[in-house]
């Protein structure tokens, strides 16, 4: 996934492929050990369309939407893409700030220590 990330390469092919990297660099780590972000998406039914480009990478245990679809100027048809500079997700995001630690910098940490204990059993296995 960080190859992806980094490659910028996350979520291609997909209609929302800006998306994905724009949620990973805002992504947190919170201390249950759950990775959570706040995306954008007009699919009737939330990730409707990301949902496999997710599941490549995360067990997908719950997805929400940010308010009452009912109140949703896009869903209800009274402000087409309405959600991209909606207050609600504006809220969400600043309040996903304050918690866990960044996401992009935990997967850099756990890969780089993925990398030392290979080296270490690498360095191990020879005599």
């Amino acid at each position: 996934m960080l190859e992806a990330i980094e490659r910028e390469t996350l979520g291609r092919g997909s209609v929302a492929e800006g998306e994905y990297l724009r949620n990973m660099q805002e992504a947190r780590v919170c201390d249950d050990e759950t990775a959570r972000w706040v995306e954008v998406c007009y699919c009737p039914t939330p990730l409707l369309e990301e949902r496999p480009y997710w599941e490549r990478y995360f067990d997908l245990t719950r997805v929400q939407d940010a308010h009452d679809r009912r109140k949703c100027r896009d869903a209800n048809g009274t402000e087409s893409w309405a959600c991209g500079d909606c207050d609600c997700t504006a809220r969400l995001e600043e309040k996903l700030k304050a918690s866990g630690t960044s996401f992009i910098e935990s997967l850099r940490r756990d890969v780089a220590s993925n990398a030392s204990l290979t080296n270490i059993s690498n360095a191990a296995g020879k005599t």
